[in-house]
């Protein structure tokens, strides 16, 4: 029998390719002739870099950035193994969880050192920059990044602006004179897996504005922001970016980058299992082991375990998914293609708890599955 396991990392406590190893270990103490193989997923958030180094042998470096309230911090970027291509995720440098719960503030957060982690990529020779984008502190619109490549953003005395959520209305010009060259002959693919524009009521203000600390009374003059800073790149390079889906992802990252660079906005599952061959590897397996730190109604929306399932039944396998936390809405997705979802834990514990027990419930959870396997044999 040959069992593949493709899980996403589970938060907080395990990346992709150690919660297989785990799942593995339980299966293997109780199964002899079957052949497993662990191969490290990600939808483009968290986890992103670390599955796709895993799978392709790359490797990491460290980078010294600003975080989104300009502090020094060391980030890391993954080069796959062919050395050309360059990860980054921008949580790593410009997320929510680098800040305090009193530090969330959209009107200072800037994405300045994700521009930075980009840079740093272009002085390793890369030509191609996979950028995940999930879980940003900012409603900058990219324009702290683009800063950090080059761009000059100024006022109506033509001084120099430090771009930030809360001040994108005071810029009057941009120069985009000094922008790095090395940008011309790089592709930037940006895993992005929302819709939203970047303005109005599905936008990158309203919709996800609140989370990253943005008072209610306040989006609509971040949207306002973003409508100016969409006026004024339509004017300096043509295109007209405010209601191309996806723009609206990461505090309306992606519509800087699409104006003055090659970037196209992709499904970050979708090219991560191409990037590491997820299909080939389904249709040569017999069982497939998915699963993330929590399931439900939610995982149909492109996470990594419903990625797996649509695969998984084009080829009709049978796919067992695995969770830390699996929710009474997690049933929908008995009719997308899981035939068996199992949650890890085996008995009431804390998060801390869980968190920590994590290793041996995966283990654990392995066996189970198992003894599964061999009742039906």
């Amino acid at each position: 029998m040959q069992i593949l396991i493709a899980t996403d990392s589970f938060k907080d406590s395990l990346s992709a390719a150690e919660a297989g190893k785990e799942l593995a270990s339980g299966l293997t103490d109780v199964l002899n002739k079957v052949s497993v193989k662990i191969l490290p997923m990600a939808d483009g958030g968290e986890g992103t870099l670390n599955a796709l180094i895993d799978a392709t042998n790359g490797y990491k470096k460290l980078a010294e950035v600003h975080d989104p309230l300009l502090r020094k911090i060391n980030a890391p970027i993954g080069f796959l193994g062919n050395k050309k291509t360059a990860v980054i995720e921008m949580a790593s440098a410009s997320g929510i969880e680098l800040l305090s719960e009193e530090e969330k503030n959209p009107h200072l957060t800037s994405s300045y050192g994700t521009g930075e982690l980009i840079k740093a990529a272009l002085n390793e020779n890369c030509d191609e920059v996979i950028l995940g984008i999930g879980g940003s502190a900012t409603i900058d619109g990219g324009t702290g990044l683009m800063n950090a490549l080059g761009i000059a953003f100024t006022d109506s005395m033509n001084r120099k602006i430090l771009p930030a959520g809360g001040n994108l209305h005071e810029i009057k010009h941009i120069n985009a004179e000094n922008l790095d060259k090395r940008l011309k002959n790089t592709k930037i693919r940006i895993a992005c897996d929302v819709n939203n524009p970047l303005t109005g009521e599905n936008g990158a203000a309203y919709v996800f504005g609140p989370q990253k600390g943005a008072k209610k009374e306040e989006i609509s003059f971040f949207d306002d922001n973003l409508k100016h800073l969409s006026q004024l790149l339509t004017k300096a390079t043509g295109f007209a970016d405010e209601c191309i889906p996806g723009t609206g992802a990461a505090g309306g990252l992606p519509a800087c980058i699409k104006a003055f660079a090659e970037a196209s906005l992709e499904s970050g599952f979708g090219m991560i299992s191409e990037l590491v061959n997820l299909e080939a590897k389904i249709e040569q397996s017999d069982l497939v082991i998915t699963g993330e730190g929590k399931l439900d109604s939610q995982t149909q929306y492109g996470k990594t375990p419903w990625g797996v399932a649509q695969l998984v039944s084009k080829y009709n396998k049978t796919l067992i998914a695995v969770g830390g936390t699996i929710t009474e809405g997690s049933n929908i997705l008995y009719h997308q293609g899981f035939d068996l979802i199992l949650p890890i834990l085996n008995q009431p514990m804390s998060l801390n708890e869980a968190l920590n027990s994590a290793p041996e419930l995966l283990r654990q959870t392995g066996k189970r599955i198992g003894r599964i396997i061999l009742l039906k044999l």
